[in-house]
């Protein structure tokens, strides 16, 4: 097999294609052989040592993936070899082949391509405990996206609009704001060129949304949050922009708002049975085509560091899926 080896955690130059010993699975494993990889941002702060995870060395990077079972360990019954699967492990997948722990393997019914499924499970997962579970976002109610063009900011529109809500989608060029409406986004705010706070505004009628989705940060978060509505639920998801806010605790207090954090990961590892219901649900809207990852390109396994460079740039609309 082969596989980008990160053996010094010092950025993406660092990375090496190396070839190696192709595992054998364990007890409660499988050898998957991938055919495709989603490149997350997390997999970006991994290879700079600047995750909250962070593997011992060497290590594969490559959060989320698809392929096939190649060969399965001992005491695995729920998969069989030749068997298409998804899998959300947090390291592994820019490679030919990777051991992936059963129980995280998501079996994929047939018409479920590998790239879409290598762009799955993240993004809708995130968006969906974000605003089903988390926010308790109802038909009717307002939710406003920011970073909206990108993985789960997409994710985000399509759920929301699945629940019947009606969508504000925030996001840094034109061409992204045409994205979002393309997903179904009732309205756009090109946050480069328009005042973030007046936009807002003037897209909920002075009332402000109930629920603000950000996976942003950074300087947009204190004027996102002063202008949402009464009893708004403002969902903490990630830190893109780099920077992570501070809030002053007055504004909470005068909306009756609430500061709700996302950690989808843990949620998982708490609540599996919960994650296991979401996710069911989850395959059953793609396969009613009511959600559909946004593929912004696919690219040669080979080419992984011109797609973090393209990544870093901030260009990706959606998602970036490597391919064997």
């Amino acid at each position: 097999m082969h596989a980008w080896l990160c053996e010094n955690p010092t950025g993406i130059d660092a990375l090496q294609w190396k070839e190696l010993p192709t595992p054998q699975p364990g007890a409660g494993e499988v050898l998957i052989e991938i055919r495709a990889a989603s490149l997350n941002f997390p997999d970006l702060l991994i290879v700079q040592n600047k995750y909250q995870m962070k593997p011992a060395l060497p290590f594969v990077p490559g959060s989320e993936y698809a392929g096939v079972v190649q060969a399965v360990g001992e005491g695995v019954t729920q998969l069989k070899v030749g068997q298409s699967v998804a899998c959300l492990s947090g390291t592994g997948g820019f490679a030919t082949h990777t051991i992936a722990p059963a129980a995280l393997c998501m079996p994929l019914p047939a018409g479920f391509s590998h790239v879409d499924a290598a762009a799955f499970i993240m993004i809708y997962a995130t968006s969906h405990h974000a605003l089903v579970d988390r926010a308790q976002l109802k038909a009717g109610e307002t939710v406003l996206v920011l970073g909206a063009a990108g993985g789960v900011g997409t994710a985000a529109i399509q759920i929301a609009k699945v629940m019947g809500a009606r969508v504000i989608a925030a996001a840094s060029t034109d061409e992204k704001c045409e994205l979002c409406k393309s997903l179904g986004a009732d309205a756009t705010i090109n946050y480069t060129k328009e005042n973030l706070r007046d936009a807002i505004k003037a897209a909920t009628g002075g009332k402000g949304p109930e629920v603000i989705y950000d996976p942003v940060g950074g300087d947009f978060a204190e004027p996102a949050f002063r202008s949402i509505g009464w009893r708004g639920r403002y969902l903490v998801v990630g830190f893109a922009a780099g920077p992570i806010p501070a809030l002053p605790l007055n504004l909470p207090l005068l909306k009756g708002a609430s500061i709700v954090g996302v950690f989808w990961g843990d949620f998982a590892r708490r609540e599996p049975q919960a994650n296991a219901a979401m996710m069911k649900e989850l395959a059953q809207w793609y396969a009613q085509g009511k959600i559909k990852p946004v593929i912004d390109r696919t690219m040669p396994m080979a080419e992984l560091k011109e797609a973090y460079a393209h990544m870093g740039s901030r260009g990706v609309k959606g998602k970036l899926v490597m391919v064997n």
